[in-house]
């Protein structure tokens, strides 16, 4: 499923238009985003759970030389799905 799919599905769901459900998940992952962004997690009960991992630095290959490279530090988006979502799957 894309966005524009996802659009349709919560449109159809909520009886709003697509304009509204737009809005709607705009609105939210940009909530997400931000909220990751500062450091902090987003709990969605049921659903699941959207935090920060920080990933060290760490030595790495170029695939196509073999030549080591290093690979800098970074923060990267996790979620863990919670127990009703890991059950329908």
């Amino acid at each position: 499923m894309n966005k524009a799919e996802l659009i349709d599905a919560i449109a159809t769901e909520a009886g709003i238009t697509k304009a509204q459900a737009k809005k709607a998940l705009e609105s939210m992952t940009d909530s997400v985003a931000s909220t990751l962004a500062s450091g902090g997690r987003v709990s969605l009960v049921g659903f699941g759970t959207f935090s920060v991992s920080k990933r060290a630095a760490r030595e790495g290959r170029n695939p196509q030389t073999g030549k080591t490279i290093s690979i800098a530090a970074k923060n990267v988006a996790k979620f863990k799905p919670g127990a009703e979502l890991s059950a329908k799957l």
